[in-house]
């Protein structure tokens, strides 16, 4: 037994950890255990990767490239393979994934039961939408190939099914031609929430990527940076040579506390505003700006963090955002990772996926116990009021009421569910 957490740190629980490396040995793997659940990189926030005093089959493993068509940009790998080798992969040879999260150092079976979002979602959608074929094998020992048009409700159940339905042991991927690293972009400062939206709705015909940081701090006014972005045919002939840091320790309490969070966020809106307009930059820095922080999660201390995630519907979208932001700057606590996004006018592909039309905000909090429940509890109510939902790739603590308001294809996804199959989450939102 091997003591595993998420990256939230909120606690450390005893696992049976089973590394898979044999795609075609999979079938027999899960058949011959015990309940389990599929473990990539572990880089979901919350519970969602945990299965304690059960099995996790890891994946990583799983890391080969099976076939890639320049021609058409059709990529085929194992389900272990990381986003990141992807992207180094594909890029000089001018294609790029079309969505990709804040860290690219998640598999792409994480990323598919997720139905990870990036910041181009007006443009792309979420990781699903781009997902061709699917491997899954059931603990059964059976194995159902599915798509979007190959036995399509078993697809809409795996994408966003929290790992679930089965272990995808490989997945093949469309992907976009992209001229080459560099992308083209600009940084906005924006006073109020007035002005981001009025900047998202101008910048979704233009820019293909946009994303804003939110000042959660300095009265709830709503203040922020937002920053957009394109494909850049040009750009400095060298490739910058990031240097990755790490954390090396968990300090004995959190470093992200009142005072810190006040002097961050000024600093950090004052710098970036003074640096704002156009510029060409790298695409890792810009879409995976904490990646070169190894271990950063272990900033928060002992009791590690938490984030919460949610999308509102458009029409409320900017009363719940300021009513967020007003029950944040009254509890006193707050977040210097506050990412405020629009999402499109589509619809996901999975049943449980999270982006809907709407608006989104992520925050970041100090586990401070009692008086942060307390904190999600008024945030919570805001999001049930307007007919929101949680991200269930970053929730540890969602009430079940509000998981089942949320996601309205809950009982049509259950059908597909593999009854082998167990996580913390799953226990604590479906029972079982």
């Amino acid at each position: 037994m091997v003591a595993v957490s998420s990256w939230g740190r909120l606690g450390s629980w005893e696992h049976e950890v089973r590394t898979l490396s044999d795609r075609e040995q999979v079938a027999g793997q899960l058949k011959n255990s015990r309940s389990g659940l599929a473990y990539g990189m572990g880089r979901s926030y919350g519970d969602v990767c945990l299965n304690p005093k059960g099995v996790l089959w890891n994946t990583t493993g799983l890391d080969r490239f099976l076939s890639f068509d320049k021609n058409t940009g059709r990529l085929v790998c194992e389900a272990g393979v990381l986003l990141r080798d992807i992207q180094r992969l594909v890029i000089p040879l001018g294609w790029i994934m079309p969505v990709t999260p804040g860290t690219q150092l998640i598999t792409v079976g994480g990323a598919i039961a997720n139905d990870v979002h990036g910041k181009s979602h007006h443009v792309f959608g979420s990781f699903g939408d781009h997902v061709q074929r699917i491997k899954l094998i059931r603990t059964d020992g059976t194995t159902i190939d599915c798509g979007p048009d190959l036995l399509p409700a078993w697809f809409a159940a795996t994408v966003g099914g929290i790992g679930l339905t089965g272990v995808i042991s490989t997945a093949e991927i469309q992907l976009r031609r992209v001229a080459g690293p560099w992308l083209d972009t600009e940084t906005v400062p924006y006073a109020n929430l007035d002005e981001f939206f009025h900047l998202a709705d101008d910048s979704e015909a233009d820019w293909e990527h946009t994303v804003s940081w939110v000042d959660c701090i300095s009265g709830g006014g709503g203040r922020g940076l937002f920053m957009r972005g394109n494909p850049s045919e040009v750009g400095p002939r060298l490739e910058p040579k990031g240097r990755e840091l790490t954390m090396p320790f968990v300090p004995p309490v959190s470093l992200v506390n009142r005072l810190s969070l006040c002097l961050f966020n000024l600093a950090y809106f004052n710098l970036k505003k003074w640096q704002a307009g156009r510029s060409i930059v790298h695409y890792e820095p810009f879409f995976y700006p904490l990646d070169n922080l190894l271990e950063w999660n272990r900033m928060y201390g002992p009791k590690g963090f938490f984030q919460y995630q949610c999308v509102v519907p458009p029409e409320v979208g900017r009363e719940a955002i300021q009513a967020m932001l007003g029950e944040i700057v009254r509890s006193g606590d707050g977040s210097f990772l506050a990412v405020l996004k629009t999402f499109g006018n589509r619809e996901s592909v999975g049943m449980l996926s999270f982006p809907r039309p709407g608006v989104t905000l992520a925050l970041d909090f100090p586990n401070k116990g009692d008086r942060t429940l307390k904190l999600f509890a008024r945030l919570d109510a805001i999001v049930r009021e307007t007919g929101g939902r949680l991200y269930l790739a970053k929730d540890a603590r969602m009430p079940r009421d509000l998981f089942e308001a949320g996601y309205p294809r809950l009982a049509e996804f259950l059908q597909y569910r593999d009854p082998g199959l167990s996580s913390a989450l799953s226990r604590r939102l479906l029972g079982s």
